[in-house]
């Protein structure tokens, strides 16, 4: 019942218009039209506000035709850059953009295949339970929009968030991470004329840093320093320097850990150096970015997704990611999102590409998935 011609045509008019983070006013119109087309009442929240954009998350509700507990659909409305004056190409099967931007299927492939599900749903007037769309605001710049959703906006417990490549898989394991900041303080003197009389940060920072493990610590556990900048010139002993990174792991216990190792690496470099002054001093900051996802394999979202793909004749495969998603936000606050695939390769490239066939095989299980739903089905 999936018309992929449809589909295709959806995905090219959304890929088209421009998003990227921050700037999703266009592509929220556009969706806030088609959904009260389709019958759906909408809402937006305050989250535009708190992250400095021009739009917020977007809600929308249909009321269903059967009497069982709501599922809500999710995928994020921006993009990252180069995403503005995206030109679809489709060739063989494959939608990319002309090389000159990315495409964008990261994520308007799960808008799209969600708009194409509620149409076939409407056109066949199908079985449905009540269902919530929830399309995010700045995902791509630390879930930001997610962060910010008004949860009391939804209803559901469950639901699916399209944001994988894998369209034979979903997501239920994702871990926790830690933004960790430091700042180091040296004290600045000529680097030529009186060296001496001066506490080089740089120096300070780097000892710190070649003390720590960084990298994969555990099948669990990752962490990294990703940006380092400090110093005035090459001929000024340099005062100060700032250090960026993360800590993850699918333990919280060990995510405790690893960050405490990153702030004891610094305070201790810092202390072990310093003289008869205050430097070299350290100023570390630790913020939890998002918590971990760790959905049971009997959940509900889980049996219904592998009951449905077994009705297709496909198998679905529980998978770990150590990357993070608005699902790790929901699960925090008690809301079960697995995460499903629909396709996309190359994300965030000029490579980027997705196939009108994935995006099919994606839309029909989303499908399938509300149909059992709404049937009832017993899954035990």
């Amino acid at each position: 019942m999936i018309n992929s011609k449809r589909l295709g045509q959806t995905f090219t008019k959304l890929a088209q218009i421009d998003s990227i983070s921050r700037h999703e006013a266009g592509i929220a119109r556009e969706l806030e039209q088609i959904l009260k087309s389709l019958g759906a009442s909408i809402c937006f929240d305050d989250a535009g506000e708190k992250v400095g954009g021009d739009c917020s998350n977007l809600v929308a509700k249909f009321k269903g035709n059967r009497k069982v507990p709501p599922m809500f659909l999710s995928g994020h409305m921006d993009t990252v850059e180069p995403g503005n004056g995206v030109k679809v190409v489709f060739e063989e099967g494959v939608f990319r953009s002309d090389g000159t931007t990315i495409l964008g299927a990261d994520d308007k492939s799960a808008l799209a295949i969600i708009l194409e599900v509620l149409e076939v749903i409407k056109e066949n007037d199908l079985p449905s339970p009540p269902l919530e769309i929830i399309f995010t605001v700045c995902e791509e710049i630390g879930l930001m929009g997610a962060k910010h959703f008004d949860h009391s906006l939804m209803d559901s417990k469950f639901g699916y968030i399209l944001d994988s490549t894998d369209t034979e898989g979903i997501v239920t394991k994702a871990p926790a991470a830690n933004k960790i900041s430091a700042t180091v303080y040296g004290r600045a003197a000529h680097a030529g004329a009186s060296p001496e009389k001066g506490v080089s940060a740089i120096f300070a920072a780097s000892r710190a840093i070649a003390g720590m493990t960084l990298g994969r610590i555990d099948p669990e556990t990752t962490c990294n320093l990703g940006t380092i900048c400090g110093g005035m010139a090459t001929n000024i002993v340099p005062e100060q320097v700032e250090i960026h990174g993360e800590a993850r792991s699918h333990s919280p216990s060990m995510l405790e850990r690893v960050t405490r190792d990153i702030v004891n690496g610094f305070e201790d470099a810092a202390r072990e150096l310093r003289g008869d002054d205050e430097f070299p001093r350290v100023e570390v900051r630790v913020e939890n970015d998002f918590p971990n996802t760790d959905i049971p394999e009997d959940h509900i979202a889980v049996k219904l997704a592998r009951k449905a793909s077994a009705n297709l004749g496909r198998d679905l495969e529980s998978k770990t990611t150590g990357g993070g998603a608005d699902a790790n936000i929901f699960f925090g606050k008690g809301i079960v999102a697995g995460v499903l695939g629909t396709g996309m390769t190359d994300v965030h490239t000029l490579q980027e590409s997705i196939r009108l066939e994935d995006m099919v095989n994606s839309a029909n299980l989303i499908l399938e998935i509300i149909k059992l739903h709404a049937s009832g089905v017993s899954l035990g």
